[in-house]
């Protein structure tokens, strides 16, 4: 219920008080000629404002059991939510691993056996990043300082496929120090690399990937931007969402998951995610991440 609705039903209490008090007076004249206007007065406005508060008193008690029943609600969908996973875990790795061990210990190689494996082994990843991305919407997260130049070099400098397939990674130094966040720095760490990743995975040898990070109206924006393939337009409004692929990736390996992975760690931190692509000329992600204010 709220402020105003609370107000307007003790006003009928309050105003049928002041006519009690009202007429009252005017039936009892004695009591007008001996009682000054203003103490009349000043009767009425204690009365009213007493109606008020405990009017506000009872909405802010049943706003503060909302919001318990809600806080405990929460609670027990977090926990069935990671018993869920568990189950969901438990059920598909095994028949996977069962899977692979067959392929693993028979004699024959065959196509269709390596196409099992490989198979397998993309089912084996699909289901952990399924459970990352579950335990990501509920779980407790760290928050401290963080330092995101510090972020963004660490993850650039563990892309070794880049430099296996040709591809430069460039890290332009900005003027000045990036402003820190809060945040979880595994988890924000984890944003940057599949970022960084993913560029390098859909890019040819001779392209470029370039990681850098700007400050622009008080928020910390992590550019990823190649000279790969790009990504369809019709693909582009999607490619944030779960298990969605460009139409043109269908020759890589993945899961669908990765950007949908960085889209769920950086809204959790308060931030958000954009892409901006032209097949043929390349792919721009933006990170972009709240600063800390004093």
């Amino acid at each position: 219920m709220s402020r105003r609705r609370v107000v307007v039903a003790a006003l009928p209490t309050a105003a049928l008080l002041v006519l009690a008090i009202v007429a009252f007076a005017l039936d009892q004249r004695t009591v007008v000629v001996s009682t000054p206007l203003g103490t009349v007065i000043l009767v009425v406005a204690v009365v009213v404002a007493a109606v008020t508060v405990i009017a506000l008193t009872w909405r802010a008690h049943i706003r503060r059991t909302a919001l318990r029943a809600h806080e405990e609600t929460r609670r027990s969908a977090a926990v069935e939510h990671r018993r869920f996973l568990d189950r969901l875990d438990h059920e598909l790795k095994n028949p996977i691993t069962a899977i692979r061990a067959a392929v693993a210990v028979s004699d024959a190689s065959t196509p269709q056996l390596t196409a099992i494996d490989a198979q397998t082994t993309r089912m084996a990843r699909l289901v952990g990043d399924l459970r990352k991305l579950g335990e990501l919407q509920t779980a407790p997260m760290e928050r401290v300082a963080v330092d995101l130049s510090d972020v963004v070099t660490d993850a650039a400098a563990t892309i070794g496929e880049a430099q296996g397939r040709d591809i430069r990674v460039t890290l332009p130094s900005a003027p000045w120090p990036l402003p820190t966040v809060v945040g979880d720095p595994d988890l924000l760490f984890t944003a940057v690399h599949n970022v960084v990743s993913n560029a390098v995975k859909y890019s040819e040898p001779g392209d470029t990937v370039e990681v850098r990070g700007i400050e622009r109206a008080g928020r910390v924006v992590i550019e990823v931007a190649d000279t790969g393939r790009g990504i369809p337009a019709a693909d582009v409004p999607s490619v944030l969402d779960e298990l969605a692929r460009g139409a043109n990736a269908r020759d890589r390996l993945g899961s669908g998951l990765g950007l949908a992975l960085v889209r769920t760690i950086v809204e959790r931190h308060g931030g958000s995610v954009s892409v901006d692509s032209h097949e043929g000329r390349g792919t721009r992600v933006s990170i972009e991440i709240p600063v800390v204010t004093s």
